[in-house]
């Protein structure tokens, strides 16, 4: 937090030397991460990527204690569709992807969601699944059973191309009207033009939209609500199609993977606080080294920046749009390690677990792949903080004291799982003051593509901002993009992968 306020407030010394690279990568997320992959992989390899943070992997991150490594931010990947034709070539590099079958991939078994993959906490049981199906009245079962028939039909559309409606990324999706129309008006108004008002449904479209995008419905397009829940068709040939590859770090284990494929190339505690083009034609990137105390002036052919556009707009000014245009959502996310598992009455514990009754999404439990799943876990613990503005709740993530949040999150799972008491080893907070970008109406189909078209050679940008949702795969695709664009720049021949 210290280094991102740094590079709001620009305190930063004049370069003191200056130094020659082809190529530059600003930002080890995972967006910058999949172009430093994507380089590699074509065979170009005269690049560095720098990361302001003292560890690469943006909302990916994740840590370990002696009991399990866990994940600091997103735990789980997915299956990819069809058209996200990068991300598999990718898992099949990594032996995540073991083989095909009738043209279908075929998944390792042993990196997808164990069983029992979801239960929810519904008037103090648990039960298997994120939907309540016990003490329903007719209108939850109709209007249920009508937004399902409206998914199912959304999630099978395809324009007059064969392009999906709904596509991730979203790149490949259909720009029928009748679609992006979805974009300029809310979930919440959408689903009260279809008349559907059962608090069953609201309350689990409330989750999904919370789950995602760390936002209310009523501030999220219907574009994206809808997309929530019609965009996933799990291109496999095990008939798994609603499965996730998961791991103890969750998308950690893909950062480390994709960071392998280039390990001496990347520098963090670098802070790229202004940038600008050349009279030659170049990039000429000021960088403060947080250890060294000192900036050197990167000149470039080509940078990429792989940063959310909040980050982006300081550097060169005006690029893409305002700030204001953009706006994020806050979390707060705990790893909270336990002498034992979680028990409950009901069905037993699944990887993700929900109550109805909570303000916050849960918790996932990191130990759940393994083949024992007795003694000491690690439960990571979500709560977006969605029931205010963005910026009140990044101020109440800093004037909160650790231990009023400890308190919060100790009360909550117990209040899920009281045989948790006395159980409760530590709690280790990870803050987000701007974890994810929020996919307001109009943003998708109107902001974010004036965003992309105001960037112009010698940069190129990279990330999840892109597309407005803030998903591995739409990082993914926009690091990829961005790297060969910027390999066609340098005039690097490959075969494009999208």
């Amino acid at each position: 937090m210290a280094l991102g306020h740094r590079l709001r407030d620009g305190r930063f010394p004049e370069p003191s030397r200056e130094s020659r690279i082809p190529l530059l990568i600003v930002g080890g997320g995972v967006a910058g991460l999949a172009a430093g992959w994507r380089l590699a992989e074509a065979g170009f390899r005269d690049f560095l990527v720098i990361e302001l943070e003292d560890a690469i992997g943006g909302n990916a991150r994740s840590g370990r204690n002696a009991v399990s490594a866990f994940p600091l931010g997103a735990h789980y990947l997915p299956l990819p569709n069809e058209e996200a034709r990068a991300l598999r070539h990718m898992l099949k590099q990594f032996g995540i992807i073991t083989g095909e079958r009738d043209g279908r991939p075929i998944y390792d078994p042993l990196q997808l969601c164990a069983d029992l993959q979801e239960r929810l906490l519904w008037q103090g049981r648990w039960q298997e699944g994120l939907i309540p199906r016990s003490g329903l009245t007719d209108k939850d079962r109709a209007d249920l059973a009508a937004f399902e028939r409206q998914i199912s039909a959304f999630s099978t559309r395809c324009d007059a191309s064969g392009r999906p409606a709904f596509a991730i990324p979203i790149a490949y999706s259909a720009d029928d009207p009748d679609l992006l129309a979805l974009d300029r008006i809310s979930f919440a108004q959408w689903l009260e033009h279809k008349g559907w008002t059962s608090p069953i449904l609201r309350a689990h479209v409330r989750y999904a939209c919370r789950d995602d995008y760390g936002t209310e419905p009523s501030d999220v397009s219907a574009w994206a609500g809808i997309h929530y829940f019609a965009s996933r068709r799990g291109f496999t040939a095990q008939g798994v199609g609603d499965n996730e590859l998961t791991w103890p770090e969750g998308n950690g284990r893909l950062v480390r993977l994709m960071a392998a494929a280039f390990p001496n190339l990347i520098q963090t505690g670098k802070v790229a606080f202004r940038a600008q083009s050349t009279s030659s034609g170049e990039a000429a990137v000021d960088i403060f080294d947080a250890a060294a105390d000192e900036t050197t002036r990167l000149i470039a052919r080509a940078a990429i920046l792989a940063m959310p556009h909040f980050v982006s707009e300081r550097l060169v000014k005006g690029a893409g749009g305002s700030a204001a245009s953009h706006s994020y959502a806050p979390w707060l996310v705990a790893n909270v390690t336990v002498e034992r598992a979680p028990a409950g009455k009901g069905v037993q514990l699944a990887w993700d677990n929900v109550s109805a009754s909570s303000p916050s999404l849960g918790y996932v439990v990191a130990t759940h792949q393994n083949a024992s799943r007795e003694g000491p876990t690690v439960l990571t613990w979500y709560m977006p903080l969605s029931e205010m503005k963005p910026s009140s709740a990044r101020r109440l993530l800093i004037d909160r004291t650790d231990d009023d949040w400890k308190r919060i999150i100790r009360e909550d799972l117990l209040l899920m799982n009281p045989d948790l008491d006395g159980a409760i080893r530590s709690i280790d907070l990870w803050k987000w003051g701007h974890a994810m970008i929020r996919p307001t109406p109009g943003f998708i189909w109107t902001t974010a593509p004036a965003a992309r078209a105001a960037t112009k050679p010698p940069f190129f940008r990279a990330h999840s901002d892109m597309s407005g949702l803030s998903l591995f795969e739409e990082a993914h695709y926009h690091g990829v993009a961005a790297a060969e664009a910027a390999l066609r720049h340098l005039g690097h021949k490959f075969e494009t992968l999208i």
